[in-house]
């Protein structure tokens, strides 16, 4: 629920919904959690009035009333943590802390969960720096496996809100681990496990400095990558854009492009309709409408569209970055079929005027990105033949000969040596 407060503050910014609309709906995602000073604050803003409903008075008696018998219930425990000399006698045994804490210090599984108790409702009042380090100290004390759990997707959520996006992403790779490594009760149980695990990724992956490489790392997992299809489609969104603005990741490329493929009745946006304008369809006017779409998509995103002074990886837009790498991918899907271009056709699909696109050419083959060379006499494009070297084919088909002639003739060796032992 709290992870939902920075997509309405993102809307709110964008304006994208008239204020009112935003206000309530913050009110009403507040009532639910102990954030009651904040809710009370919105009411004020909203209805311009320094008085607020009774139900909200009588709702921050009682939640402070509960933080009080939390912090003194936790309270033990508490000041032991607080204590660096006694902290110096935990070790790596949970079962030796337990003891030690029990009869050292009175300290038994009562104060221990109330320290989880106390830390999650820290969190629900929005103390998110002082609930990530209780769920820190709990998760060395607890034994509970499946508690242990509970407090570590409370503690990714704690840093994914402080925006400590360093921290934010150990903590997402520990989750993704036991994910994968547990016994579930249900398949189904792990796939949902999966699928928020890559929702709340979002907030990590486009502000962390590698995050555009890292969601291609987790996403196109084929665990992954299934649990989108099945149940998460519109995830595809993010894996796309990932793919269009990393040029690192092409050869990976091609594989993701038949998913889009196989998933075009399923789910689409403008984002995986360019990519299938280009790359199953060559419809390089389709590709053009969609770029503009695409834009309007990314601005309006609270993922893709946050202001850049916010993020760590780069100084240009993400929108920029996008259509950027957008127009190369159709400028080079367009090569591959055409020997001989029409610069004017060429820079009508790549939405340039014409000194724009021909300023654009240029940097291309000067940085050795383009094999080709202009022809300003006819205003065309001439891309050089790229004929495969046949020797250098077949040197590569018959590079790894030897290691599969090996492996082949172990394995036809392997029964014939394991009938003699027996």
């Amino acid at each position: 629920r709290h992870l939902v407060f920075p997509l309405l503050e993102f809307l709110q910014e964008r304006q994208l919904y008239p204020d009112e609309q935003i206000l309530k709906a913050k009110i009403e995602l507040l009532n639910k959690t102990n954030m009651v000073d904040y809710a009370m604050d919105i009411h004020k803003s909203l209805y311009r009035t320094d008085d607020v409903p009774q139900d909200m008075v009588d709702r921050r008696v009682e939640v402070v009333a509960r933080l009080k018998a939390l912090e003194d219930a936790a309270a033990p425990l508490v000041t032991f943590l607080q204590n660096p000399n006694a902290v110096q006698e935990l070790r790596a045994d949970k079962q030796y802390n337990l003891q030690m804490l029990n009869d050292r210090y009175q300290i038994g599984p009562d104060q221990i969960e109330a320290l989880y108790q106390y830390a999650k409702f820290q969190f629900e009042c929005g103390n998110y720096s002082g609930a990530a380090d209780y769920l820190y100290q709990y998760r060395a004390l607890c034994t509970n496996s499946e508690r242990s759990l509970s407090a570590l997707w409370g503690k990714l959520a704690a840093e994914i809100l402080m925006q400590n996006w360093d921290i934010a992403l150990e903590e997402l790779n520990r989750l993704k681990e036991i994910i994968d490594s547990k016994s579930f009760s249900s398949p189904l149980n792990q796939v949902q496990s999966r699928i928020w695990l890559m929702h709340w990724s979002l907030f990590i992956f486009f502000n962390h400095d590698n995050g555009r490489t890292q969601i291609i790392d987790l996403f196109n997992q084929d665990k992954y990558l299934n649990a989108i299809q099945t149940s998460a489609p519109h995830l595809l969104r993010y894996l796309a854009t990932a793919f269009i603005v990393n040029k690192r990741r092409r050869p990976q490329f091609k594989e993701f492009i038949k998913v889009i493929q196989q998933d075009q009745c399923s789910y689409k946006d403008p984002i995986t309709e360019f990519l299938a304008c280009v790359y199953v369809n060559y419809e390089f006017d389709g590709a053009q409408k969609k770029m503009k779409e695409c834009e309007e998509v990314i601005l309006n995103d609270p993922f893709l569209g946050k202001r850049v002074e916010e993020g760590n990886f780069s100084t240009v837009p993400l929108k920029d970055e996008f259509l950027e790498n957008a127009r190369l991918f159709i400028f080079e899907t367009y090569c591959r079929i055409h020997q001989r271009i029409d610069m004017g056709v060429l820079f009508e699909k790549l939405n340039l005027n014409y000194e724009e696109g021909e300023r654009w050419i240029v940097n291309l083959i000067r940085n050795s990105k383009l094999d080709a060379k202009i022809d300003s006499e006819t205003g065309t494009v001439i891309m050089e033949p790229n004929q495969p070297n046949v020797y250098e084919q077949l040197i590569d088909h018959t590079k790894a000969l030897q290691g599969r002639t090996y492996k082949l003739v172990g394995q036809l060796l392997e029964p014939a040596q394991a009938q003699p032992a027996r």
